[in-house]
């Protein structure tokens, strides 16, 4: 009898996902895997220290490495034009030699798939791609997956420029299942009651990419894709084919956040929740 394959997915939101760190460091503890993995933005970067099994390196990136004027600021803006330092985060400080390194063979290694999503700059549409395209110190998978437009540069990918694969695909749910997943463990950076508003900003963001009019046209209808893709997740609960974690109490952590201790808190509130929940999970795992 063929082995039924779980997914994992894992949403992005920046420095939000310091929820889904704390999940995924409780996975490790408790040696849950997954056949299938898949993450969007910074949830794609939370994913693949999970899969190498770097307990605590993701909570560093939230809490740690936040302090430095290469990772966020003004000095990020004007040594490299972006708001987040994509090149110090995933470049610097992850690179073998680097302070923080991605432990990229046991990443190679983990014989779970991993997916990560992002959007064609061109064409405004998601694509998936896998760990074909990480190679050692060569992590623009996930810079691209995380590439926030305004903030961020696009991202090339085998010379195609990508953006944030949240813009398009934000809770890869009906991916994962098309990919044969029979059942879901999805971890949420929103609390259920979220509901997305339409992007401000929109001059801004109607200037700045300007060169990618399928862009613009995703940022204008974001809202509508996400609370759409957010309503399929619970959907897919009632059915009994995703279990969904989600913060379970309000946070002031936003997407730019850089405070230390709201982070921690977060990353602990993650923590809580799986062990809240813990015996319910193991139970729909052995289903």
């Amino acid at each position: 009898m063929k082995e039924e394959k779980i997914g994992l997915v894992v949403e992005g939101g920046g420095m939000k996902c310091a929820y889904s760190a704390g999940i995924l460091d409780a996975f490790l503890d408790e040696g849950i895997s997954f056949p299938y993995c898949i993450g969007v933005s910074a949830g794609s970067g939370n994913l693949a220290s999970y899969l190498a099994g770097q307990k605590g390196r993701n909570l560093r990136f939230f809490t740690d490495h936040i302090h430095s004027p290469e990772y966020f600021g003004i000095k990020s803006v004007v040594k490299t034009g972006e708001l987040f330092g994509m090149q110090y985060i995933y470049g610097k400080l992850s690179c073998a030699a680097g302070e923080d390194p991605l432990n990229y063979p046991a990443l190679l290694e983990n014989p779970a798939e991993y997916q990560v999503v992002v959007t064609n700059a061109k064409t405004g549409q998601p694509e998936y791609f896998g760990k074909e395209m990480v190679k050692q110190d060569d992590y623009r998978l996930i810079m691209a997956s995380s590439a926030i437009p305004v903030a961020c540069h696009p991202v090339k990918l085998g010379g195609v420029p990508y953006f944030d694969g949240g813009l398009t695909d934000a809770i890869p749910v009906r991916h994962a299942l098309e990919e044969g997943c029979s059942r879901l463990v999805v971890i949420l950076s929103k609390s259920r009651d979220y509901v997305k508003k339409p992007q401000n900003m929109r001059l801004l963001y109607r200037t700045a990419c300007r060169k990618y009019p399928n862009i613009v046209n995703a940022i204008r209808r974001r809202h509508r894709v996400y609370n759409e893709n957010f309503k399929e997740v619970f959907a897919r609960e009632k059915e009994g084919k995703a279990f969904v974690f989600a913060p379970s109490q309000p946070s002031s952590v936003g997407t730019y956040s850089m405070d230390e201790k709201a982070e921690q808190a977060l990353y602990d509130l993650g923590l809580k929740d799986f062990h809240e929940r813990k015996e319910e999970l193991l139970e729909f795992l052995r289903k």
